[in-house]
């Protein structure tokens, strides 16, 4: 997010340092100037590596943006507006035009190129819901750009994904307040109805609220929900009779601090479901600064930086059913910006691991042996930060084998004019920054990416990549506020843009946060879900595989938690092995659905299926039929 400075340069809002910064990395050169906490976090660039011609290049250019600096000086900065009495403007109206050209698209997939379609089906399904963020109240909160989520959950256990859908919120004098939630049935496939009112009594919210996270913690066999925001926890008990009670309080989720993204998972592998909650910054109306727009008497929502960062939590789960604070014990750091949590076993050893994607500070990796503490060493495990070193805006987060390694590759979306990352697992506790080598450095221009999720949509084997995006603030530079979501198809060795017909949903811009992925109407292949910020949520049907084949797993633990978070699960089809990662957490604020996926392209018949569970145990299956959804069960015993 932009730093607010006052004085102008040549024209350039941000100040003369940062001017002839911007024009020398356009020159391809190192950056000369940063903040104090980009520079602390920055590592010395290596000239050598760079080249004795680019190097050249970048003295000249740097001789002669000197120059110009020296010969039209500075201009006088007008005054900022005083922090507590900031001028009354109108908000910006929303902005749609494009981000790109899409002719200017390099290396992309024409729409008539690709099997993939998406299809509009949210007002045919009967579904009407709107995140709302408060912004027309004109406060200007950092708390209005974080948005919703979407979370995926067969409440009634029919076999059918249902949709939960926290509401966000406004405010009042000077306090946030949340607006209800929404739980939408699937009837059959096609058509849903807003059960919200008999469901939870309307889910009542406690608070602004931001993310859904689905589990079923307390092992019931029904999947129950956390709801996080501005101010607490919300934890809401599936009953098995199509009601939830709120029980957030009586089982021990104390937590009054700004929460974020969170995660479900089984840390110290006794079979419980503990639960991981990121935190964001320490924003509140008495740590409200005025931050300028466009002009000095223009007001902005604030970037992170303005903040301090809060400490996540983490909460192991108990034989009882309740909770207990072990944050301390397990060594979290405090000085993270927390908007997304992924967890699985990234280093192979048996215990499930955490990545946390952070603000504007480097990102963490939680290391697990199993028990207290962990180990965060995202830094000397190369996923803390991007090729240069430098933290990035870090928002949604995913995973996928992208390589067919068998290890769990991380995908994260960050802000604009930083590449979006992938890291490529090289082994336990070690990653390579891929995104050039892929293709996927062509997204990290202008768009400011949100809900992702990797996923094989068009069926074909690999697994894609999609992206929820849109921005923070309300009068941004380098692209506009709504922004196109995007598909990213993989090939054998780079990933390349899938576009869209005009009319497509894809083709039109929002402003976007939230993304999720399921089978809704039980043909295969995975549907998506879009929450977008003050617009109704889009339920996209998933028109494209043809006649590719598919399979779906589920899984059910016995010793392992009954989710099997955790678990790993390989095909073999035609000699080859595709692995998926039964993971917690991921995209933004949002869940998708708890079975697996796998595309089989024209494969007839799947040669051998191999689990294996967070327990350690092992499930085998073979010559599997294509085109069905196997629900495997974890043995009781050896």
């Amino acid at each position: 997010m932009r730093k607010r400075l006052a004085p102008t340069f040549a024209g350039h809002p941000i100040g003369r340092r940062s001017w002839l910064s911007d024009r020398l990395r356009a020159a391809g050169c190192p950056a000369t100037s940063r903040s104090n906490d980009e520079r602390r976090a920055e590592q010395p660039t290596n000239p050598a590596a760079m080249g004795p011609r680019a190097v050249g290049v970048c003295w000249l250019s740097g001789l002669s943006l000197l120059m110009l600096v020296l010969t039209n000086g500075c201009k006088r900065a007008e005054p900022i507006a005083e922090r507590d009495a900031p001028p009354a403007i109108p908000a910006p109206a929303q902005t749609g035009s494009p981000a790109e050209p899409r002719t200017a698209v390099s290396g992309a997939i024409p729409a008539d190129a690709s099997p993939l379609r998406f299809t509009d089906i949210t007002h045919a399904a009967g579904v009407d819901f709107t995140y709302s963020n408060g912004e027309d109240q004109q406060r200007f909160t950092i708390l209005e750009s974080l948005g919703g989520g979407i979370g995926v959950i067969d409440y009634d256990r029919d076999g059918r994904p249902d949709l939960f859908c926290p509401g966000g919120g406004t405010f009042s004098d000077d306090e946030p307040i949340g607006f209800a939630s929404q739980l939408f049935r699937n009837l059959d496939g096609e058509r849903m109805e807003a059960v919200g009112e008999f469901a939870g009594e309307g889910f009542p919210p406690r608070f602004y609220t931001h993310g859904a996270f689905v589990a079923d913690y307390n092992q019931d066999g029904f999947p129950d929900v956390l709801v996080t925001g501005y101010g607490g926890l919300q934890l809401w008990q599936n009953q098995g009779d199509g009601t939830f009670i709120e029980v957030h309080e009586s089982v021990g989720l104390h937590d009054d601090a700004w929460s974020s993204a969170a995660a479900w998972a089984d840390f110290n592998n006794d079979g419980i479901l503990d639960l991981y909650v990121a935190h964001y910054v320490d924003w509140s109306f008495e740590n409200h600064p005025f931050c300028r727009g466009r002009t000095s008497e223009e007001r902005d929502i604030c970037p992170p930086r303005e903040f301090a960062g809060l400490p996540d939590k983490l909460y192991l789960g108990t034989a009882e059913g309740t909770f207990r604070d072990v944050s301390e014990e397990w060594q979290l750091r405090s000085d993270g910006k927390g908007l997304g949590v992924l967890v699985a076993d990234f280093d192979g050893n048996g215990q499930v691991d955490v990545y946390v994607a952070n603000d504007t500070t480097n990102n963490f990796l939680y290391a697990n042996g199993g028990q207290a503490p962990f180990r965060e060493i995202a830094t000397i495990a190369g996923v803390a930060a991007d090729k240069s070193g430098i933290p990035n805006g870090s928002m949604g987060v995913d995973l996928l084998d992208f390589n067919r390694s068998g290890r769990p590759d991380i995908w994260v979306t960050n802000y604009e004019r930083e590449d979006f990352a992938l890291y490529r697992n090289e082994g336990p506790n070690a990653f390579l920054h891929v995104s050039d080598i892929t293709g996927l450095n062509v997204l990290g221009g202008l768009f400011v990416g949100f809900g992702t999720v990797c996923a094989d949509f068009d069926l074909d084997g690999r697994e894609d990549i999609m992206v929820n995006n849109g921005h923070v603030i309300l009068y941004p530079t380098a692209s506009p506020r709504a922004q196109q979501p995007i598909v990213m198809l993989a090939d054998e060795r780079r990933f390349r843009r899938l576009l869209f017909d005009d009319e497509n949903y894809f083709s039109k811009f929002h402003e976007g946060r939230g993304l999720a992925a399921a089978d809704l109407d039980g043909d295969g292949d995975l549907d998506v879900i879009f929450s977008n910020i003050n617009a109704p949520l889009a339920i996209l049907r998933n028109d494209g595989p043809g006649d590719r084949n598919w399979l779906q797993v589920r899984l059910v633990g016995t010793r392992s938690n009954r989710d099997a978070i955790g678990a790993i699960v390989r095909v073999t089809i035609e000699g080859q092995e595709h692995v998926r990662f039964r993971k917690g957490g991921g995209s933004y604020l949002s869940t998708s659905q708890e079975a697996l996926s796998w595309g089989l392209g024209d494969a007839q018949q799947i040669e051998r299926l191999t689990v294996r569970w967070p327990s350690g145990a092992e499930s085998v299956v073979e010559n599997l039929a294509v085109n069905q959804t196997l629900t495997l069960v974890e043995p009781a015993n050896d």
